[in-house]
């Protein structure tokens, strides 16, 4: 069976895999004082971090219409496909997958649509997977099977360098909001089952990196591996730095290093640094 694939734009895949592999992202919208973007598209990450800070009106973020996966539905069917899989990021954070979800209706069964629990490469390495599973010759069922195992062994965490705009977002759970009582601090966050956790709060940019490191270093040997920065690149780098020179465990001979898509950045803020990994 021929199966293509659809995403969406917070899977923070590299467009040179996305051309590869000829996945289909939909972007999501980002609305800066009223005026809407695609994702990706008129306002690059660099100078959006660069102008967040100033910004008076505080940019907000929307759903793509259903026609917009229903159009890379018929697409991937025009081309050849059997069954479409689309694998979107955690419904707690965004509607996204309930729209690709309603979309997918008219296709009857040949469309799956799978929420992947995640955001940026959680998702990403998600969609990577089911790509490699369909050319080892997998069928969906053991396709489904693959990413239940790979989402066991994930962890995506950040340290982020203020609580402002995660405030802002509304997507804050009490107990995060509640590290917003003590002075100044900077969260560690991760992303698991779709929800938000607290790890801890730093009074520094360095302490943060100190922690990811840590975690990197608990989790053992990697199968993958993302940093993940809100322009931030300088310590992304510094941190993948500290990992190879004090590594003891297997690392992924590829590294990503990605600057967070701004529909994520939004509800984050700059001058963030995270990873997402999968364990060996």
């Amino acid at each position: 069976m021929k199966i293509g694939f659809v995403t969406d734009s917070t899977s923070d895949l590299p467009e040179g895999l996305v051309q590869t592999h000829g996945i289909e992202v939909v972007p999501a919208v980002l609305v800066v004082d009223g005026v809407s973007y695609a994702d990706g598209e008129g306002l690059t990450r660099e100078t959006f971090y660069t102008r967040l800070p100033h910004m008076k009106n505080p940019p907000s973020t929307a759903t793509p219409s259903t026609g917009e996966f229903a159009e890379r539905f018929e697409k991937l069917f025009a081309a050849g496909c059997e069954h479409v899989l689309a694998i979107h990021a955690a419904h707690q954070l965004t509607n996204i997958v309930n729209t690709s979800r309603l979309a997918a209706e008219s296709f009857g069964e040949r469309v799956t649509v799978l929420d992947s629990g995640s955001l940026t490469l959680g998702l990403g390495f998600q969609v990577l997977a089911a790509v490699e599973a369909v050319a080892q010759g997998l069928r969906l069922p053991e396709i489904l099977a693959t990413l239940d195992s790979l989402r066991s062994r994930l962890q995506v965490v950040a340290a982020l360098d203020t609580m402002e705009y995660l405030k802002r977002s509304g997507r804050i759970p009490g107990t995060v909001a509640a590290l917003g009582g003590l002075l100044r601090v900077k969260p560690v966050v991760e992303l698991r089952d779709g929800e938000v956790k607290p790890l801890g709060a730093v009074r520094t940019t360095r302490q943060g990196g100190t922690r990811l490191l840590g975690a990197l270093q608990a989790m053992g040997s990697l199968e993958r591996l993302a940093i993940l920065h809100t322009n931030a690149e300088a310590r992304a780098k510094e941190l993948i730095r500290e990992l190879m020179a004090g590594a003891s465990q297997s690392v992924p001979r590829e590294v990503m290093i990605v600057n967070v898509t701004t529909v994520i950045g939004t509800h984050v803020g700059p001058n963030g640094l995270g990873f997402a990994a999968i364990r060996g």
